[in-house]
């Protein structure tokens, strides 16, 4: 087979509950994710006459990490279906890092899917999802790709419906979030709690006006109180006339969705000297 040019998307939390840390660590989430076009570029190939996977990323800031989530998710497949294949994974960067996009769980998700179908393991949805249960949150949702309600530890998916079509402003402030970091704070702190229910409703029936009143994300406050910008950006998206704002996932990128293009640029425009600056389109 030849070599596999893939798309590894982005993400953002229309609403995120914690709902509880369980004894193993793990916290029980409950949330809505969209998916976004923002995405990385993957090649995948085989490499033969091989002894180990060559996984390089070209974001120097990452630093020389062997274990990053696409080599943990290619080994654990390994360790699981027992294949001799080695692999070389080349990830060009797009998506930001420590942004609460989803960049690194959306990378492993997408060389799960890549060695299930160049090795023909014709493996189903539901345990490509049981094996990426436990390395990220966000990777078994990835794994579709599809708007969701995901609960637990991100492994008890829904579908659900879009009815708007959203574009999707995204500003990042130089300063990214620790996901492990923003937890550690939350868990000292009595998080707020939103309704998923009502947050889903709107989407669904389209209520912008109501979707603006429901969105919430119970890790803002904590991840304020370690990068207090994210309060600033929200403030200044609010203040161009954006209503549906928030941050997403830990931090500490804030997104703005509207169904007008026009507006998010003109707003962008402003932005972009001083944060990192993207817009994108949600994908339904």
């Amino acid at each position: 087979m030849k070599n596999l040019l893939l798309k590894s998307y982005a993400k953002i939390n229309i609403c995120l509950n914690v709902v509880n840390k369980r004894e193993d660590g793990y916290h029980e989430l409950d949330m809505i994710i969209l998916p976004l076009e923002l995405h990385d570029s993957i090649l995948f190939s085989e490499l033969k006459n091989a002894k180990d996977h060559f996984v390089t990323i070209d974001d120097f800031s990452l630093g020389l990490n062997k274990y990053n989530s696409a080599t943990i998710a290619l080994e654990k497949m390994e360790s699981l279906y027992h294949f001799n294949n080695k692999f070389r994974i080349t990830i060009h960067k797009v998506i930001p890092m420590q942004s609460g996009l989803g960049g690194g769980s959306s990378n492993a998700a997408t060389v799960i899917n890549a060695v299930n179908k160049y090795l023909k393991l014709n493996l189903p949805y539901e345990e490509l999802v049981a094996l990426s249960t436990g390395l990220g949150a966000d990777i078994p949702f990835f794994i579709a790709n599809k708007p969701a309600r995901c609960r637990g530890i991100g492994e008890k998916i829904d579908f659900i419906n879009v009815k708007n079509d959203y574009y999707c402003l995204i500003v990042k402030p130089a300063q990214g979030c620790s996901t492990q970091g923003v937890y550690e704070v939350s868990d000292t702190m009595d998080l707020p709690m939103g309704d998923v229910e009502v947050v889903q409703k709107a989407l669904e029936e389209g209520d912008d006006e109501l979707l603006a009143k429901s969105i919430f994300n119970s890790l803002e406050a904590p991840a304020i109180s370690l990068v207090p910008e994210i309060q600033t950006i929200k403030d200044k998206l609010k203040e161009e006339g954006l209503k549906i704002v928030q941050m997403s996932g830990s931090g500490s990128s804030v997104f703005a969705l509207s169904t007008d293009k026009h507006l998010l640029k003109s707003v962008a425009k402003k932005l972009e000297d001083q944060y990192l600056v993207e817009i994108t389109k949600v994908i339904k």
